[in-house]
């Protein structure tokens, strides 16, 4: 493998590796030396859910991230890896635009006609279509979840096979907090409505709450999906760009044209049309205003904005749709309603409809900013 990653990076170039759970680790030694022999090798990593301890960063001379992701958090922190806030959304114009790769490391599965990928899709079609070179890591294990049309064989170069499965997502702690801002969320959802939910115990305590069949329409496809067919109220395939959770999400998902590229699942046009969509996302923290900051702490960067601001912006100009922040009052025993932001805005307050926390719900619809201030107040237990 690595005389043939060494034959596609070129001094100077610029490499796309591939994101999520089924990321091309079997191959990060090897790109790391190869960089290290070309010398100037730029890097582009997306969303690096877990910390991967073959990348050597130092090898590059310089690396971007266009999502935090839970793996990076020290990375980005220490200053190895630049942060570049952006919405989920707008990657692909960059990944056309000033990070465009020369070649994209990726894993991917066998299917007829050609290649597809495995457990993510994410903004991997727009480095191919930016005419980044594929090189790919061939893994028996990821399921085929992928919607699109095969890559062609012609336009892959094969660089490593591998049988190692796809990380799992660690189990998250419930809570009863979680359990009631689920129940709570769920009572504003209609029957046969397009739902989005994160990975998280918020998603999983709203999609177990469910009692009327809806359709899921996501970013991230939470483990929590299965339970819900199994119930009969998942409504047709659902969409979503990766699949976050274990051997049993992969499992369900293998063989369903689940995975779509960030072009479709983000679009907010497409989001904002048809059939009703409900945006559920959570909140860092919250300010008076009802402002949004999920990108970290005053203190640490914690997973980067993502879809949050794609999908709470489609929710609140879809016909019969809503955008839902649902947190908990405290977070480790501060306030998560604070006067000043600790980040900047990730979320603005005007794409915020409605806020849930274990207090209970307010409608900020149609109300002027005094009367918002004064109902995220109340929710707060605030004077």
């Amino acid at each position: 493998m690595r005389d043939k990653l060494a034959d596609l990076i070129r001094p100077g170039s610029r490499v796309a590796l591939g994101d999520g759970y089924g990321a091309p680790r079997s191959a990060s030694a090897a790109l790391s030396a190869a960089a290290a022999r070309a010398g100037g090798v730029r890097l582009v990593l997306g969303w690096v859910p877990a910390h991967d301890p073959d990348l050597d960063l130092s090898a590059f001379a310089d690396v971007r991230a266009v999502m935090g992701g839970w793996g990076l958090r020290k990375d980005i922190d220490s200053g190895a890896v630049h942060y570049v806030p952006t919405r989920l959304g707008t990657i692909p114009a960059l990944i056309h635009g000033p990070l465009r790769p020369d070649v994209l490391v990726t894993s991917l599965v066998r299917v007829p006609g050609g290649y597809a990928w495995g457990s993510e899709v994410s903004w991997m079609r727009a480095a191919v279509d930016a005419g980044a070179v594929i090189a790919g890591v061939l893994r028996s294990a990821l399921p085929h979840a992928d919607a699109g049309a095969p890559l062609p064989e012609d336009r892959v170069v094969i660089v490593d096979e591998s049988a190692e499965p796809p990380l799992f997502m660690p189990p998250m702690r419930d809570s009863p907090a979680h359990a009631d801002l689920g129940r709570r969320a769920a009572t504003v959802i209609p029957e046969g409505a397009r739902v989005q939910v994160g990975p998280g115990p918020l998603g999983a305590a709203l999609l177990a709450s469910l009692q009327a069949p809806v359709r899921i329409d996501s970013g991230m496809l939470p483990e929590a999906i299965v339970d819900l067919d199994r119930r009969g109220l998942l409504i047709g395939e659902p969409m979503a760009t990766y699949l976050t959770g274990s051997s049993t999400l992969f499992a369900w998902a293998d063989g369903r044209p689940i995975l779509q590229p960030i072009e479709v699942t983000h679009d907010p046009g497409r989001l904002s049309n048809d059939t009703p969509l409900i945006a559920i996302n959570t909140a860092l923290e919250i300010d008076d205003d009802g402002q949004v900051n999920v990108e970290g702490t005053a203190s640490s960067n914690v997973g980067g904005i993502g879809g949050h601001p794609d999908f709470a912006a489609a929710g609140t100009r879809s016909i019969g749709g809503l955008s839902i922040v649902a947190t908990p009052t405290q977070h480790q025993g501060r306030s998560t309603k604070v006067r000043q932001l600790a980040r900047p805005v990730s979320t603005p307050a005007h794409d915020v409809d409605i806020v849930v926390t274990e207090r209970g719900t307010v409608d900020l619809r149609g109300l002027d900013r005094p009367e918002r201030r004064a109902a995220l107040a109340s929710l707060w237990g605030e004077r």
